[in-house]
């Protein structure tokens, strides 16, 4: 059978897959939070015809002859680019504004909570900082779930992330809690396991280690928090139908490589005739 057969199957495949996350991409593009796809390509192993031999004294070297074998899936990255912001004025609404994800969980999961980028958080009935799924957001320092004081008449959310209240009195009070934020050396490492959640891997950060501190810190990195906004999705509509179009007409040509391939198998079945 002929090599390009399989080489466009391999072809029409591979912009599949490409096709399937761009489709997954514009799904959520205004989605909080949301991080696009993409896909990267690599050849498959290719078919050596002849070997390579090297220059001498009587000629020059000559170069191997090889036919490449197709194409295969090299990657689906994930882009970890800042998503533009969305102002709400809503206090509970936070954005980190640079690098590090927030950490939610149930009270069990204070130890291995999942990240988000998606910061429209919510008070429960019991004054707990929650999530849209209901998980509780970790506070900085292993502190464990946030729970705003009921004494509390209304509060406020500073850029490193501390709760500041306001009691009947009108006094302005510390109320000893504050917004975790987790640094990521390498986000693009993180697993998605949907709901605007991740999960943090050994390829994220060493050994797998979540560390919840605090935001805006220089030693660490992380991004501070800008209460009354969210971040959107990062997803670009015109790059996405740009890499549309060019997966479309790569399967086309893939497509019509199988059918070339067809009627010069037809061909050589017909030469009995």
């Amino acid at each position: 059978m002929l090599r390009s057969l399989y080489s466009g199957v391999s072809g029409m495949r591979g912009f599949q897959t490409k096709l399937d996350v761009i489709g997954n991409n514009i799904a959520n593009v205004n989605t909080i939070g949301f991080k696009s796809g993409r896909v990267m390509f690599k050849d498959i192993l290719s078919q050596t015809v002849s070997g390579v031999s090297a220059p001498d004294d009587v000629r020059g070297g000559v170069n191997a002859q090889q036919v490449g074998l197709g194409v295969s899936v090299a990657a689906i990255d994930t882009v970890h680019t800042a998503g533009s912001a969305m102002t709400t004025n809503v206090v509970t609404d936070l954005r980190v504004n640079g690098d590090g994800f927030f950490a939610v969980g149930t009270a069990e999961q204070a130890d291995t909570p999942f990240l988000t980028r998606a910061g429209n958080f919510t008070l429960d009935p019991n004054r707990n900082l929650v999530n849209s799924e209901g998980l509780h957001v970790m506070g900085a320092d292993g502190a464990g779930p946030i729970v705003i004081p009921e004494d509390i008449v209304s509060f406020s959310i500073s850029q490193n992330g501390d709760i500041i209240g306001v009691n009947a009195n009108g006094e302005t009070i510390a109320t000893g809690q504050k917004v975790g934020v987790v640094k990521v050396i390498n986000p693009a490492g993180l697993e998605k396991i949907g709901g605007n959640l991740y999960q943090m891997t050994a390829n994220a950060n060493p050994a797998g280690e979540i560390t919840v501190g605090a935001a805006g810190d220089p030693a660490t990195g992380t991004g501070t928090l800008i209460s009354g906004q969210l971040e959107m999705s990062n997803v670009d509509l015109t790059g996405e139908f740009t890499e549309m179009i060019i997966a479309q007409r790569g399967f086309q040509a893939n497509s019509r490589i199988i059918t070339t391939s067809d009627e010069v198998l037809q061909e050589v079945v017909n030469l009995k005739h």
